[in-house]
């Protein structure tokens, strides 16, 4: 088990009341920047808790690679802190992966999974993608990377919409925000594998296919689906930012779910 930073040093997020609601951000991401656009939406029904992974947010940079079981133990930890006996489990993309663990380690306490844009392991492409996002990081070439990441997360439809300058000045203020924790975070995307905790999975679960996503293909995410016997799939025409592109539509797939199950 490697080292994490300490509960409390890990930023939490706890919004509105009502049944349990954990959010698991992906890779360079956050609570705000993942779920900011849905969480008053979220929040009004649940009681919504959020931890921001290391190296994002406010919570500091891990000093070791980072752990998915001490990632999905740390959401556990802040829904005990929020008073959550059990609760439902939002993962967006890395954090999906985050969240399939979290429910295999601790069955007893999840209700239903939510899993958007996500993956139980990275096949070659994603890998490739994953490792050039990487490279890049380190490198320094943080507006580069972040054309490469508008290239990578946008829809088709929604990159042509914009002028190439508009692409250019969306990279250069980007390049600003990418988290320090970034490198760590692509990292474990290339190493994680939850594919055997998928058959144990027993709880009511909704897998959104990002069906126009050019990071984590909806292949990827449809054989995830497969592997989950309790799994249903709901589609959106969306590339891999579902808050950016269509964040009313993913909400609601969130909400209806939550309220039949």
């Amino acid at each position: 088990m490697t080292t994490a930073p300490a509960l409390a040093d890990f930023a939490r997020t706890t919004r509105g009341t009502g049944p349990g609601l954990l959010l698991a951000h992906g890779a360079g991401g956050g609570i705000e920047a993942n779920y900011g656009p849905i969480l008053d939406g979220l929040a009004a029904e649940h009681t919504v808790v959020g931890v921001d992974f290391p190296g994002t947010g406010k919570t500091p940079k891990a000093q070791t690679p980072l752990d998915v079981d001490e990632l999905a133990d740390q959401l556990v930890a802040a829904a005990d802190a929020e008073g959550l006996a059990t609760f439902a489990v939002s993962g967006y993309s890395l954090g999906g992966a985050v969240a399939i663990r979290l429910a295999a380690r601790h069955p007893e306490r999840v209700s239903a999974l939510i899993l958007s844009a996500t993956f139980a392991h990275a096949d070659t492409r994603t890998d490739l993608a994953a490792s050039i996002w990487q490279q890049l990081y380190e490198s320094g070439e943080h507006t580069l990377l972040a054309r490469y990441l508008n290239l990578m997360a946008l829809s088709e439809n929604t990159l042509n919409s914009l002028t190439p300058a508009r692409v250019q000045a969306s990279a250069e203020q980007l390049a600003h925000d990418i988290p320090p924790g970034t490198g760590d975070h692509v990292d474990l995307v290339r190493r994680i594998d939850v594919r055997a905790d998928l058959a144990g999975i027993t709880v009511p679960t909704l897998v959104v296919v990002t069906t126009n996503d050019p990071l984590v293909s909806p292949a990827l995410q449809r054989e995830l689906a497969a592997g989950i016997s309790t799994a249903e799939v709901a589609e959106l025409p969306s590339g891999h930012l579902p808050f950016a592109e269509h964040p009313r539509e993913w909400q609601k797939l969130i909400t209806d779910f939550l309220a039949r199950n």
